[in-house]
């Protein structure tokens, strides 16, 4: 297991690359997600405005807000100075745990400022060499270019609502102590909570530029479940402990050809240092698997339904994927007497309203249809 990229890098290429320290390994397939999502996300987009399903339009110029251009500039200098640099400076002493550092309230106040007047006046140039605003004046705007923003919405809503639906499932544990919302906020991280309220921030913002919710849901079906493939990754990769329950069953003969770990392993090394006296059931690596099927058989039929019936089908798709898995994952005892975790009563409601959809997109299509 990898807990930080440096771990990766130096175990698979020899190399040793201490500034690879500060970098998750979770975080990094994270960010690889979101990277490729808003790709994915994009080229499908781009084939929608090529069959005429999404229109570009002419959006006036905004006139620049040169106070929160020059206080964004000042910020952004002032944190890279004050943490970037000081770890730069300090590597030595900080990279056994970088991370701790960057969650502190240490640094160099120096830089920061010196930054700060840096990037302030990188911007003043950067302004003196736009042309003059004119009222008036418009632009071709084209759906696709919201992608980058797009992806920020979705990173932020999905987050928070991860870390939210993470500690509804540990109800108790937050009673008991609800700083920890805030002490570790890169673990604790559920896929459900991010995948609705990433979904909902995703239609709000899509919604302000006129893109039309159903095609919005098309378009990030198959793109949210590569991204959960790649999110799985991170889990397998740094052994966050999103691991199943023990699995002391022997291999049968018919998986003859499948590697033991894909059986059953104890993740060594991983990122929280624990030790299983057991080893587990890889469940990541089944729901990486999973979802990367999944995403292909959708990304193969995405041209052949009504509006909003692809992305029912993906819903179905994700609720049969997470309920076959749960069997084998480690719950917390969410519910006295029922028979269910929180993760399969989604599942099961996931799966139910996939198949409603479908019949009520068809239904409106038709209505609709000549």
């Amino acid at each position: 297991m990898y807990p930080t990229l440096y771990d990766a890098v130096l175990d698979i290429f020899g190399i040793s690359i201490p500034a690879f320290k500060i970098v998750m390994m979770f975080g990094f397939f994270v960010a690889l997600a979101f990277l490729v999502t808003s790709w994915v996300m994009t080229l499908e987009i781009k084939r929608k405005e090529a069959d005429g399903t999404l229109k570009a339009f002419q959006k006036p110029v905004e006139k620049p807000n040169l106070l929160w251009e020059y206080i964004s500039s000042v910020l952004v200098g002032f944190i890279f100075g004050f943490k970037l640099v000081y770890l730069v400076l300090h590597f030595s002493e900080l990279s056994e745990n970088p991370q701790a550092f960057l969650l502190s309230t240490e640094g160099s106040i120096l830089w920061g400022i010196l930054l700060a007047i840096g990037f302030a006046a990188l911007k003043y140039f950067q302004l003196k060499k736009e042309p003059p605003f004119v009222e008036g004046r418009t632009y071709t705007f084209y759906p696709h270019m919201m992608m980058v923003n797009l992806t920020l919405v979705a990173a932020i809503t999905g987050f928070a609502g991860a870390k939210l639906f993470h500690h509804l499932e540990h109800f108790g544990d937050l009673v008991k102590d609800p700083l920890v919302l805030f002490r570790d906020p890169c673990s604790g991280l559920t896929f459900f909570g991010g995948l609705l309220c990433g979904a909902a921030g995703v239609l709000w913002y899509a919604n302000k530029y006129g893109v039309k919710w159903k095609t919005m849901l098309d378009a990030g079906g198959p793109a949210m479940m590569l991204a959960y493939g790649i999110g799985r990754m991170g889990c397998h990769f740094s052994g966050d402990g999103d691991w199943g329950i023990e699995n002391l069953a022997p291999k049968p003969g018919w998986l003859s050809w499948l590697p033991d770990w894909a059986w059953a392993y104890d993740y060594p090394n991983n990122v929280h240092g624990i030790i299983l006296d057991n080893p587990v059931w890889p469940t990541p690596v089944y729901e990486i698997t999973m979802a990367f099927i999944i995403f292909a058989i959708l990304w193969s039929i995405r041209k052949k339904f009504a509006p909003g019936v692809l992305f029912c089908i993906y819903f179905i798709f994700a609720g049969i994927e997470r309920f076959a898995i749960e069997s084998i994952c480690v719950n917390p005892d969410q519910f006295k007497g029922v028979a269910f975790t929180q993760a399969e009563i989604i599942s099961m409601a996931m799966m139910l309203i996939g198949i409603l959809g479908i019949f009520y997109f068809n239904k409106i299509h038709k209505s609709k249809t000549p």
